[in-house]
């Protein structure tokens, strides 16, 4: 019989973007731990010390707890078995029509139950549709009879700054019975500052509100841009005044794609929640993913896209990282591709064969777009002649 304290902590879904950085993290403060995933070529990689994306200053530590043994990383879910606790850190995916698969997310996690025991607490890392944690209870205490201990402390990171914001933020703690949140509290307090004790109704909503916050920000600032544009203003002149010494106006972000694996799922997650009657959440939606066909619908004001090269510098769903997952880049090539364009790609950090160097695309396109402010591109220089799409500010044209 295998001794079910192997390991401290196993974590399901260990590989991506949340498991990883925690699983590492956690190692790195002395417990067991265990990722366990599916994904085969990534669990060689991080078996080898590294990192299968982009995440600053993790590597060394990864390097550092598989070689002292404090990680351990397994495709087979009976190590499952052997942890103390488990975490779930699995995706959330909706539907074609924006709607949460709340029941494949729950499916997932029922197929894994031969491996958990009631001694275990469980904890929902994933960010989840309100009311996911109870039906997950009921489902696993079968006819009532048995007592699961279920926890959920949703993950408040931006990606890419894990490794330090998992040591810097507060963490929202909420369970579905004392031992849930006396195991909870007790094991994040290793990593956390501060532990926050809310409801489990609470911290789902709160996780949702975070992004749909962000989601909307995004939105109001994208109108503004589009509004000033039509104007004939230049909006990054227009907000700079606005905030400058104002601090009541200081939140407000630079325009741009506002996109990733979150904030439109989260956003469209709390509309279906509420009866598709979020109406600002919808309005968001409308605003963000509608600025590529704003930009192509302007640029073919001044160009016969036909006979047009653009470049699209930045592919990533945000600057400095390398995850492309629902890029708006991606949606604004296949417009202006629709509509006759030739169109090059160029990302800092994404890697992919057919994507062009930026000096390539520089040089070979005659409107180039700024998708991505990439560190890289800040102060580069585009020679006259060419048109450029600058939404974030951040390169310089020749004069």
């Amino acid at each position: 019989m295998t001794n079910p304290a192997r390991f401290d902590l196993a974590i399901v879904g260990g590989l991506g973007h949340v498991g990883l950085p925690l699983g590492i993290t956690f190692a790195n403060k002395g417990l067991k731990v265990c990722l366990h995933d599916l994904d085969e070529k990534n669990a060689e990689l991080v078996r080898r010390g590294a990192m299968p994306f982009l995440e600053y200053d993790a590597e060394p530590v990864l390097k550092k707890v598989i070689a002292n043994g404090n990680l351990a990383v397994s495709t087979e879910p009976s190590c499952l078995s052997e942890a103390k606790t488990i975490i779930i850190a699995i995706g959330t995916p909706v539907d074609e029509y924006l709607n949460p698969k709340t029941r494949q997310f729950l499916e997932i996690i029922l197929g894994l139950k031969k491996y958990f025991n009631k001694n275990q607490t469980i904890i929902i890392r994933s960010t989840v549709y309100p009311h996911t944690c109870k039906q997950l209870l009921k489902q696993l205490n079968q006819n009532g009879k048995e007592q699961w201990h279920i926890a959920y402390c949703p993950e408040r990171i931006m990606q890419g700054h894990a490794m330090r914001e998992l040591l810097e933020l507060p963490q929202l703690v909420a369970g579905l019975s004392e031992k849930a949140i006396k195991d909870s509290t007790e094991l994040f307090s290793i990593i956390s500052p501060k532990i926050i004790p809310v409801s489990i109704g609470e911290a789902e909503l709160a996780k949702l509100f975070a992004n749909a916050w962000r989601y909307i920000q995004f939105a109001i600032t994208n109108q503004f841009y589009m509004i000033a544009h039509n104007f004939g203003a230049d909006y990054n002149k227009v907000r700079k005044a606005m905030i400058d010494g104002y601090k009541r106006a200081e939140t407000l972000p630079t325009a741009g794609f506002a996109a990733g694996p979150c904030l439109l799922k989260d956003t469209m997650q709390l509309a279906a929640y509420s009866g598709n009657s979020f109406l600002l959440g919808h309005t968001a939606m409308m605003v963000n993913e509608g600025l590529p066909h704003f930009i192509v619908e302007d640029l073919k004001k001044r160009w016969d896209l036909s006979n047009t090269k653009v470049g699209i510098l930045g592919m990533a769903f945000k600057a400095d990282i390398d995850d492309v997952r629902d890029s708006l880049s991606f949606k604004l090539g296949k417009i202006l591709r629709f509509d006759g364009a030739k169109v090059y790609y160029s990302d800092e950090y994404a890697k992919n064969p057919d994507f062009v160097t930026k000096e390539e695309l520089i040089r070979e396109s005659q409107v180039i777009i700024v998708a991505v402010p990439h560190s890289q591109y800040k102060g580069l220089v585009i020679q006259k002649g060419k048109e450029v799409l600058d939404l974030w500010g951040v390169i310089k044209q020749e004069q």
